[in-house]
């Protein structure tokens, strides 16, 4: 069966490269170069997969993310050139469901396309503990019933604490855990991931609960409600 798959990248090159590999793994692939067009072209084609380059002439992939979701949950795999632009993609909540950084291996973007469309397309993998339901496909958690609004790194940091309750895990450990693309983040970033997902947690439940989440001094952080 061919997915559909479009590829929106403003450089020519680039863009064919992807065409190119997505074809050759059975893939039916399409290009646009402009921003502007993709909203439009996604309504009358309904593609199964888009890759979307942040940065393009006309409309930014942010925006254009913002708004296919407004009336699609088509996948979208976000491709950025830089490194620091990884942090807003993963600090906003724009419906991404991942992302790739320039330069790429192609046959990594394939694999992560194949991924990406095999768990969009089953069914929702769900982890359930102490109240608390993760939703592996469509990156949605909630506590006791109400939704809980975290980021992707947040999410795999909750998944990660979830998965292994009361094992103590070291702040590179987290970070291996939290960001998918084996680039090189200062450990220390985890604390502000872990405070935030403490403030959130926190917010939907009782004032007498005990924070789940405990820092061990010189060591990380384990899960342990």
């Amino acid at each position: 069966m061919k997915h559909p798959v479009l590829v929106v990248d403003d450089e020519p090159k680039v863009a064919q490269l992807l065409v190119d590999y997505l074809r050759f793994a059975s893939y039916e692939a399409h290009a646009l170069m402009e921003g502007g067009e993709v909203i439009a072209w996604v309504k009358a084609n309904s593609p199964q997969l888009i890759l979307l380059d942040l940065m393009l002439p006309g409309k930014s992939g942010l925006e254009i993310c913002r708004e296919l979701r407004l009336f699609s949950d088509v996948p979208i795999i976000m491709i950025t050139a830089r490194v620091d632009d990884i942090d807003r993609l993963l600090g906003l909540e724009i419906g991404a469901d991942d992302y790739i950084c320039k330069p790429f291996n192609p046959r990594e973007v394939i694999a992560r396309v194949k991924t990406v469309l095999r768990r969009t397309n089953g069914h929702s993998p769900t982890l359930a503990l102490y109240g608390i339901t993760l939703d592996d496909v469509q990156f949605r958690a909630t506590v006791h019933g109400q939704s809980l609004s975290v980021t992707p790194v947040e999410f795999r940091l909750l998944k990660t604490f979830i998965a292994e309750p009361k094992r103590v895990f070291s702040r590179s450990q987290l970070m291996d855990c939290a960001y998918n693309d084996n680039r090189v983040v200062n450990d220390r970033a985890v604390d502000s991931h872990i405070k935030n997902l403490r403030k959130k947690l926190a917010s939907l439940l009782p004032p007498e609960q005990p924070a789940m989440i405990h820092s061990i001094y010189g060591v990380g952080y384990r899960w342990e409600p």
